[in-house]
């Protein structure tokens, strides 16, 4: 006599797509295809913390404050590429015009038009509502030069995928310590073999 035995697969929840092609490779008999595809994470679930971020010291060539704008700058930043960026920034109101000044730039935003002109990157700076002091590299940092975080290795994403909210997740953990120094975590804003970023009166202090 023949003896017909049924079974059943339980899954973690995952894509409709992830599971058709896990039954597809089951079929086939490749098993071992199928548990590495199944156990592999999916880009939703990538790890979110600041190696996400594309931070590159940038050096702000030209700065001009368009007619007719409440607050706005848009600059010429040379971040290390063969052209420089242009970026528009709400900074008019607190820091004045200032040409070779260094900073740091995130990079990797989805490039964003205000007022008709395109931002391709955002000068970061420590913040409060009554002050706003841009971050400086250290001495010796040159354009280009990428920032990172001990303790959380890993590349930057081409470009922040903004129905993520990556970015939205990250900045809320950014912060100036007690000594003034560009901080996620607690792990200070470095450029390998240079230094740390800090602002330069402004601690404890968010930073955006």
């Amino acid at each position: 006599s023949q003896i017909s035995v049924k079974f059943s697969v339980v899954l973690p929840q995952q894509t409709e797509k992830t599971i058709s092609l896990w039954n597809w490779l089951c079929v086939r008999g490749d098993w071992e295809k199928a548990e590495k595809k199944r156990a592999a994470p999916s880009q939703d679930e990538a790890k979110v913390d600041v190696s996400r971020l594309d931070l590159r010291v940038g050096r702000i060539i030209t700065t001009l404050q368009p007619p007719e704008t409440d607050g706005l700058y848009v600059e010429q930043v040379d971040v290390g590429e063969a052209s420089p960026r242009t970026v528009v920034s709400e900074l008019a109101k607190h820091i004045p015009s200032d040409r070779n000044h260094m900073a740091v730039l995130l990079c990797n935003l989805k490039p964003a038009k205000t007022r008709g002109v395109v931002s391709q990157a955002m000068v970061m700076c420590a913040s409060s509502p009554d002050k706003v002091e841009i971050l400086e590299p250290p001495s010796g940092a040159a354009p280009g030069d990428r920032v990172t975080f001990q303790g959380f290795p890993g590349e930057p994403d081409k470009v922040l995928d903004p129905k993520k909210k990556v970015w939205e997740q990250i900045q809320p953990d950014l912060r100036t310590d007690s000594q003034c120094v560009a901080t996620y975590k607690g792990a200070a804003f470095e450029v390998a073999g240079k230094g740390v970023c800090k602002a330069q009166t402004m601690s404890d202090s968010e930073i955006k």
